[in-house]
């Protein structure tokens, strides 16, 4: 029987702790720290999901998201060794629930059998080596670009969780309602990390997450948990997508396949190379990430079990890059939060203290409050500073590199889509090259690649016309 010591050298050894200068107890906190602030999307998937007419339980979707987070999240720390943790995605939910099932009129199997199929499409992409030359034709100043608008996308969604930034008919944007005890507590909870942050202090980002949680509690404005532990689990959307494979391999279906496919295809990949990059972990001549098939394929398995499992598609989440900051390199973080996704099952009162969300009015005067999770969304707007570092790597100076990472860097936040933002970088990428008489510096799988982004932003406007 090994000592705690054997363990943990046991451990450094499979997961290579030495080379990537970390250890056992910072790949802990780094697994924890994502998870909390990922962890919003065992309340949100069941919410979308099981919305009225879906004919999907809330209990059974929670269930299923636990479940096929925690498979899918060890699988890419044991198979990939990348700290990069998977769960439902946010946007693939809504377009199952909204598109699918209240909009096509599929049933719940019928379209959790859309999203096994994209996986599966996804999947045989990866094994005969296609996404991972893709990622290879990506130029490096696109990579980078791609990273900071994702650290821009997570800054925005920790704004908008926070409440600080709220829709308004008029300007789009406004600053949210200080006035608010939830975005009051996000506001505290931000200056409280951020000092954590300029301080250096290890473990920063969790530790915000506490104190703001704790805080939130001691005022009044985070309510007290109601319980501590609840076993009845409902797992009756288990193999429903699987069965119902055979009823939706039709031409009618095509397009909504295609959607789910090119955003879970490049969603990926930013996302990979983004946490790649906050963690230090590319190849600097190549600039490749260590085990990209591997990391690809994991994730691309992941939709197909999200699908099977009634959870929707599960992918990489750009969350991910909370526990990076905190010094994760390796795929123990993915294991821990994959774990910790096992655990939440019973203990789903406690963890909606930390994940939950909050109403506060809705400022555009509608009568539906909205939601906001003011305790992880500091982190979220910190990890969002420390990606945008990358800034500095790109060939500012230089026109025809600068403009399509430019673009990139604004459309990606600001269409609220990873894909979106990746699409104009490489459309406006080939152009350029083009109008400059440069072809031959754009791999063809880049071409490839734009041609495909661009059928796909215009393929509501030829759906028009040819009907």
């Amino acid at each position: 029987m090994l000592t705690n010591r054997g363990e943990s050298e046991t451990l450094g050894t499979f997961f290579k702790f030495s080379e990537r200068r970390t250890n056992l107890s910072t790949e802990v906190v780094a697994g924890l720290t994502t998870f909390m602030t990922m962890a919003y999307i065992i309340f949100v998937n069941p919410a979308i999901l099981a919305t009225e007419g879906t004919g999907l339980s809330v209990p059974g979707v929670f269930f299923a998201t636990c479940v096929a987070a925690a498979v899918a999240s060890i699988a890419m720390g044991l198979v990939a060794n990348f700290p990069l943790a998977l769960a439902s995605g946010l946007g693939l939910n809504a377009i199952v629930a909204f598109t699918l099932i209240l909009g096509l009129g599929l049933s719940w199997q019928q379209a959790m059998a859309v999203v096994v199929v994209e996986g599966v499409l996804v999947t045989v992409l990866v094994l005969t080596n296609l996404r991972e030359a893709v990622l290879d034709a990506i130029p490096l100043s696109l990579k980078f670009a791609i990273a900071v608008g994702i650290g821009l996308f997570i800054a925005f969604i920790g704004l908008k969780n926070a409440g600080l930034v709220v829709p308004n008919s008029e300007t789009y944007l406004a600053l949210g309602d200080l006035t608010q005890g939830p975005v009051l507590l996000a506001a505290f909870g931000l200056v409280a990390t951020l000092v954590l942050v300029a301080r250096g202090l290890r473990g920063a980002i969790i530790i915000g997450i506490f104190i703001t949680g704790i805080v939130g509690m001691v005022f009044g404005v985070v309510p007290l948990p109601q319980g501590i532990v609840d076993f009845d689990f409902d797992t009756s959307t288990i193999g429903g997508g699987v069965l119902a494979v055979g009823q939706v391999l039709q031409l009618s279906l095509l397009p909504v396949i295609f959607a789910l496919f090119m955003t879970d295809f490049f969603d990926t990949m930013g996302t990979m190379f983004a946490v790649a990059e906050e963690g230090k972990l590319i190849d600097e001549e190549e600039g490749k990430v260590p085990q990209a098939k591997r990391i690809l394929l994991v994730d691309s398995l992941a939709a197909i079990l999200g699908g099977s499992m009634g959870a929707s598609s599960v992918t990489s989440y750009i969350e991910s890059g909370s526990g990076v900051a905190e010094g994760g390199r390796t795929g123990m973080t993915s294991v821990v939060v994959g774990l910790l996704f096992l655990l939440a099952l019973p203990f789903s009162p406690l963890i909606s203290v930390f994940g939950g969300s909050l109403p506060i009015p809705d400022p555009t005067g509608g009568n539906d409050p909205l939601f906001i999770s003011p305790v992880t969304a500091p982190a979220l707007i910190v990890v969002g500073f420390l990606m945008m570092t990358t800034a500095r790597l790109i060939p500012w100076d230089h026109f025809d590199e600068a403009i399509p990472a430019f673009l990139t860097i604004l459309t990606l936040p600001l269409t609220f889509n990873i894909s979106y933002g990746i699409g104009f970088g490489f459309i406006s990428y080939v152009l350029i090259k083009l109008s400059r008489g440069r072809a031959g510096e754009v791999h063809p799988l880049l071409y490839g690649a734009a041609v495909l982004f661009a059928l796909a932003f215009v393929w509501p406007a030829l759906q028009g016309l040819l009907s």
